[in-house]
């Protein structure tokens, strides 16, 4: 591959040497608590693929990314050769603020408090290294630094970076607005991003007034974009691989009026309705939730129910499929997280491997026999409980007709949309592919006509939207990586699945005109499991 992509065989050599020196390295690192670590999940995993032992380095990331915060200087850091990297400084945190440390530095050694001799951490596992970093708040650590712009014999600087909470926003809920045009009038869609269901349980267990959430997250930008004055929401849920399931909960309450918002049923066959929303719906006005294949667990909770009552088109594709339930059990040493108990819909049917079957389909570039739960070879099946009565709001399905024809019509018409799905059949094309030729010139061969099959597809594109074709297959890789020559000049195709999400909620609303919650149309439940 690095030959193909254009080096020289002593380079590539060399390269590789290089790599596999650090992969090695690395292995030798390993410690006591690593192999304990491998060896239980090589048991569990036998038994079922989401119960593992979370080693207490592991369960303290875990909390990490539950709370999206941390006690430290707010530096993300990776391991290059034998240093330890700051790769980004994390806007407004405590190394931000101090102002000397920068990407690209090196951090070689480490000491805690104004006097405390420094360690040097030249050679460490980065782990190790961030373990000294990490501190409790109001505490001062000390690294020795060597500036990015020092060769590796220059002088290093010493900075003392007084450590704090550092709230990770970037991985937290996000809004943007989608501009369309339909016809002669223009319409704008507030979107909220949301990539994991996260919340900060010690937090809220200690009472904190601010704890994190993603539904207190949300409904402040909810806030934020009614009186921006959109006409409707998206909630993106893509990728969202879970997380809290009593945050999964709040959330439906933010959109639904009281009632239950999912079942779970336990080993002995008990099922649990305690779930529920419990206040009037914070939000009633149009509402499209967009799924993916990556789309699980919390996100397929919370994308069924509001499915089940009604209260939004869910469009995408069908999601991940995982319908059980977690729980974690301390240890001596870390934690086990072990799977307890599967969670059903209102309406009885579970997310188990076959997931959630959006309203309307999308195309997608995942290969459902490779991604999802249905691709586990001992997956546990799909199967169905009774329902429980629950109301529900809106008769999508006398609109589904419509709603999709629309969606046929403007797809067809949208070069964004022929380019996506060109490119999932060239994507298929490549993965039924089973043997690959090791002869260089043809391999070589091989990767140009590739190159330039995907040019052509572009440059298709391109012509369809007037805009200036490009001359190679360079050019598409930099527009990609965000170069500045290209910046901003084609956004429509940044997200053609997003864009198509905004249109059909505004179908919906012209087609609709009660698409703000109405009063409840009636209820619902099934006389007996499927």
């Amino acid at each position: 591959r690095l030959i193909l992509s254009g080096k020289e065989p002593d380079a590539a050599r060399e390269l590789l040497i290089k790599r596999y020196s650090n992969q090695l390295a690395q292995l030798s690192q390993q410690d006591s608590d690593d192999a304990f670590q491998f060896f239980i999940n090589a048991l569990t995993e036998v038994y079922d693929p989401h119960t593992s032992y979370l080693s207490p380095r592991t369960l303290d990331n875990f909390n990490i990314a539950m709370s999206l915060s941390l006690e430290g200087i707010g530096a993300v850091l990776q391991r290059e050769d034998e240093f330890t990297k700051v790769v980004r400084v994390v806007p407004a945190g405590p190394a931000d603020k101090e102002g000397t440390l920068k990407a690209g530095d090196k951090i070689v050694g480490v000491a805690q408090g104004r006097t405390e001799e420094i360690t040097d951490v030249i050679g460490w596992r980065l782990d190790d290294v961030v373990d000294l970093i990490r501190g409790k708040k109001d505490t001062i650590v000390r690294l020795e630094v060597l500036p990015s712009a020092s060769e590796i014999s220059g002088q290093t600087t010493i900075i003392s970076i007084t450590r704090e909470k550092v709230r990770l926003e970037e991985q937290a809920a996000k809004k943007e607005v989608l501009e369309l045009e339909v016809g002669e009038d223009n319409y704008r869609v507030g979107v909220i991003n949301i990539p994991a269901f996260y919340m900060d349980f010690e937090a809220f267990r200690n009472r904190d007034p601010n704890f994190k959430s993603t539904t207190r997250d949300v409904q402040k930008l909810l806030i934020e974009l009614q009186t921006d004055g959109v006409d409707g929401i998206v909630i993106d849920l893509r990728n969202n691989g879970g997380g809290s399931l009593m945050e999964a909960t709040a959330l439906t309450d933010l959109f639904i009026n009281p009632g239950p918002v999912v079942q779970i049923r336990h080993s002995s066959k008990r099922i649990s309705r305690e779930q529920r929303s419990r206040r009037k719906a914070f939000y009633d006005g149009p509402l499209l939730v967009l799924i993916n294949r990556l789309s699980a667990s919390a996100s397929e909770i919370f994308a069924g129910a509001i499915q089940d009552y009604r209260r939004a088109l869910v469009v995408g594709s069908p999601s991940f499929g995982k319908g059980t339930v977690q729980v974690l059990a301390p240890l001596n040493q870390g934690q086990l997280k072990f799977t307890e108990s599967k969670f059903y819909r209102v309406s009885g049917d579970s997310t188990q491997h076959r997931g959630v079957i959006p309203d309307i389909i999308f195309p997608s570039y995942y290969d459902n026999d490779q991604i999802g739960e249905s691709s586990q070879e001992y997956a546990l099946p799909w199967d169905s409980i009774h329902a429980v009565k629950h109301a529900y709001y809106q008769p999508l399905g006398k609109w589904l007709p419509a709603l999709k024809e629309r969606h046929a019509q403007r797809v067809a018409k949208s070069p964004d949309w022929q380019y996506m799905l060109d490119e999932i059949a060239f994507i298929n094309e490549q993965r039924d592919i089973k043997s690959i030729t090791l002869h260089q010139e043809k391999r070589k061969a091989l990767q140009q006509a590739r190159e330039n099959h995907l040019l052509g597809l572009e440059n298709k594109r391109r012509r369809a939207l007037k805009l200036p074709e490009l001359a190679s297959y360079q050019e598409i890789q930099a527009e990609k990586e965000g170069s500045e020559e290209k910046a901003g000049e084609d956004d429509n195709a940044k997200d053609p699945l997003l864009r198509e999400a905004g249109h059909l909620l505004m179908d919906y609303l012209h087609l609709n005109s009660s698409a703000s919650m109405p009063k409840l149309v009636g209820t619902e439940a099934k006389p007996s499991p499927k």
